[in-house]
C-alpha cells in the first residue's frame, strides 16, 4: 500500500537485475515450454519505485514473478501481458508507459500507453515480449523423408522429437514416414491426442487403405503437403511444412 501513499513501494528480493531465481525460473519455464511474458524496465522517471533493469514475469494464469513497480504497475503489466499472449505471436513484443500524461489509453506502433493509476506518480516504460514455446512436432520413421522433416523442421526453428515415443502435450504435427512400418498405432495415438495436423507419406491409393482400418482417419493428411512437385525428401519435407505453415 506504501506506493498508493506516495511512498516507494518494497522491492522483492526476486525482482532485482540479474536475479538468480528469476533466471531459474526462466530456465525451468523454457525447458517445460510454458508460455510467458518477460517485462523489463527500460526507462523510469520519478517518483517510482521500479528502476531500469527490473524484471518480472506474466504467467498464463495472470501471476506475475519478479518485481516491475508497486501494485499499480504490475497490474497494468499483468493486463497488458495476458494481451500480448492471447495474441498467441510468438516473441511479440511492446512498449508499455504507464504516465499520468496519458489521460487516455491509446496505442501506436510498438507502444501502448496508459495512464499512471497511482498517487505517487512518476512514468514507468517497460519492455514486454511474449515467449511461447516452439511448434512442437512428432516425426516416426526412419528414413530419408523422415530425416528430412527433422532437419527442416529443425532449420525452422521447431523443436522435433523422432523416434518412437508418447506422444507429448502440446505437439502440433505428427508426421509418419516410415513407409508401412507401425503407422496406424502411431496415427491413432495421435489422432486420439487430437493433434492439430496429422500427415502420412503414401500414396493416395495406400494412405487410403491405411485410413480404412484407423478411425477418424479422414482427419490424417494423406498425401501430405501441398502439390508443389516435390521429388526429393527435402522437398517433400518443404510441402508439408508448408502444408502446416498455412493452416496455422
Amino acid at each position: 500500500m506504501s506506493e498508493f501513499l506516495g511512498m516507494p513501494a518494497p522491492r522483492p528480493r526476486g525482482g532485482a537485475p540479474g536475479s538468480p531465481a528469476l533466471d531459474d525460473r526462466l530456465t525451468r519455464l523454457r525447458s517445460g515450454r510454458e508460455p510467458y511474458v518477460l517485462a523489463t524496465v527500460v526507462r523510469v522517471r520519478r517518483p517510482a519505485s521500479a528502476r531500469a533493469g527490473d524484471r518480472a514475469l506474466v504467467l498464463p494464469d495472470g501471476t506475475v514473478e519478479g518485481f516491475v513497480g508497486g501494485v499499480c504497475a504490475a497490474g497494468t503489466v499483468r493486463d497488458q501481458g495476458l494481451r500480448l499472449l492471447r495474441a498467441g505471436r510468438a516473441s511479440a513484443a511492446t512498449l508499455l508507459r504507464i504516465t499520468p500524461e496519458a489521460r487516455e489509453p491509446y496505442e501506436e506502433e510498438g507502444l501502448v500507453a496508459v495512464g499512471q493509476p497511482c498517487l505517487s506518480g512518476g512514468t514507468l516504460e517497460i519492455f514486454l515480449e511474449a515467449v511461447l514455446p516452439p511448434v512442437l512436432v512428432r516425426v516416426h520413421g526412419d528414413g530419408p523423408i523422415a530425416r528430412a522433416f527433422a532437419a527442416v523442421g529443425r532449420a525452422l526453428g521447431y523443436d522435433v522429437e523422432s523416434g518412437p515415443g508418447p506422444i507429448a502435450p502440446g505437439t502440433s504435427a505428427v508426421l509418419v514416414a516410415s513407409h508401412g512400418v507401425g503407422e496406424e498405432p502411431v496415427l491413432r495415438d495421435a489422432l486420439a491426442a487430437e493433434v492439430p495436423y496429422v500427415g502420412l507419406i503414401a500414396s493416395r491409393r495406400r494412405g487410403a487403405a491405411v485410413l480404412a482400418r484407423v478411425e477418424a482417419g479422414e482427419r490424417v493428411h494423406v498425401p501430405a503437403g501441398l502439390d508443389i512437385g516435390a521429388r526429393t525428401p527435402g522437398e517433400v519435407a518443404v510441402s508439408v511444412y508448408a502444408e502446416i505453415i498455412r493452416l496455422r
